[in-house]
């Protein structure tokens, strides 16, 4: 009995402290590009009935979302606020990011308290850009690329020939297709590798895009021609050297060659050597 009175005076004696808490029912958000986002925060407070509710991005630098009750940046217009859920309209790439929502409430015990919330805004492929070679020979690495560089989440890439799809994984291929890269790598292309490329690309948000088509064509290697090539470079050189020798051989390079007066020059005329000719009387 006495046990027992001793345990209810001390239960009567402790003091409980509930902080202010704040949560999130959806601490990740995926959207749509142009579409409406909920970023949602939810706060219970111990004794303050009018709590000061901020939101801030949180990137390189923090900026103000909501402040001072009021939206501020680049959701001014855009955005409302239930409670201290903020529900943002016509989503851009630039909105998305973290968030943080902070509840401050100077009447509580703990007087702060913050939940964040990640945002994601996903956008459909966009037409990639394919790099296909015209052209190639029997035997050498060719690579084919694929890239579109906007769609949200990253894109994955198919590559077909002639309408076919090109499997990523087949028993004696002569090719490897990344898929995350978009990357197709013949490491010796033949003549059956000749055909109509293109690329599409996916990513589950919106239906996939593809590149226009072009053809590659593998031919072998003229091994004649090449012969002949390297011959006739050969003879031309020769022909050079042997034209050189010749006219160097026969003094077409002198400096006097063909100099009328070569050997001679006329001796200058002293003083002495002059003679009046002709004499003046007045």
């Amino acid at each position: 009995m006495f046990v027992s009175a001793a345990l209810l005076i001390l239960i009567q004696s402790v003091v409980v402290v509930v902080a202010v808490t704040v949560t999130s029912h959806t601490p990740v958000v995926n959207v749509h590009e142009f579409s409406d986002a909920e970023l949602s925060c939810e706060f219970r407070t111990e004794n303050d009935k009018t709590p000061r509710i901020e939101w801030k991005k949180i990137d390189k630098d923090v900026s103000f979302v909501y402040y001072d009750g009021r939206f501020v940046g680049p959701f001014h217009g855009r955005g409302e606020i239930r409670g201290a859920t903020v529900f943002l309209h016509k989503v851009t790439q630039s909105d998305a990011g973290k968030y943080r929502c902070e509840v401050s409430a100077p009447q509580d015990s703990v007087s702060l308290g913050e939940t964040n919330v990640t945002l994601t805004v996903l956008v459909p492929p966009h037409t990639p850009s394919c790099d296909v070679p015209s052209s190639a020979l029997t035997g050498s690495l060719v690579q084919l690329r694929c890239r579109d560089r906007h769609s949200i989440p990253a894109a994955v890439y198919t590559w077909f020939k002639d309408s076919r799809a090109l499997p990523i994984q087949q028993p004696n291929a002569t090719y490897t297709i990344d898929e995350k890269t978009g990357v197709l790598t013949f490491q010796k292309v033949s003549r059956d590798d000749t055909g109509q490329y293109h690329c599409e690309a996916r990513n589950g948000v919106g239906p996939g895009k593809s590149c226009l088509g072009t053809r590659m064509q593998i031919d072998d290697l003229n091994v004649a021609a090449v012969v002949c090539g390297v011959l006739l470079l050969a003879l031309l050189l020769f022909l050079c050297v042997f034209g050189v020798f010749y006219a160097h051989r026969h003094g077409l390079f002198s400096r006097h060659r063909g100099s009328q007066n070569s050997g001679y020059s006329h001796p200058p005329k002293e003083p002495q050597d002059f003679k009046h000719t002709q004499s003046f009387m007045l």
